[in-house]
Formats: C-alpha cells, structure tokens, sequence
C-alpha cells in the first residue's frame, strides 16, 4: 500500500518526502480532531470497577 503510494506522487524524492509528510500529518489532525473525539463515548475506558474503601479496614 505505501509503496502504491509512493509510486503516485508527483515529483522527485525530495518533494515526494514533503508530501508524504503532509498526508501523514493531515492523517493525524483528522484523527485527533474528529475520529478520537467521536469514538470516546463507545470505549469502555470510563468503566471503573474498583470499590471505594474495599473491605477489610
């Protein structure tokens, strides 16, 4: 997949380093601004089971 990639874009391997580095960082904004917002709610994160003061004291 990433070497399709490579083939595809334009220009030398300077300019295509440069691109390659905007799409990965254009990846990492679109995941952090709207795909990790959306997902929060439906990971089981927040799941505590841990009781307060347990017994034995």
């Amino acid at each position: 997949m990433y070497g399709w990639i490579w083939r595809h874009l334009p220009g030398n391997t300077l300019v295509r380093a440069i691109i390659s580095l905007l799409l990965v960082l254009g990846v990492v904004y679109v995941l952090f601004q709207y795909v990790f917002p959306w997902a929060e709610p439906l990971l089981p994160f927040n799941d505590v089971t841990v009781n307060n003061g347990g017994g034995q004291g």
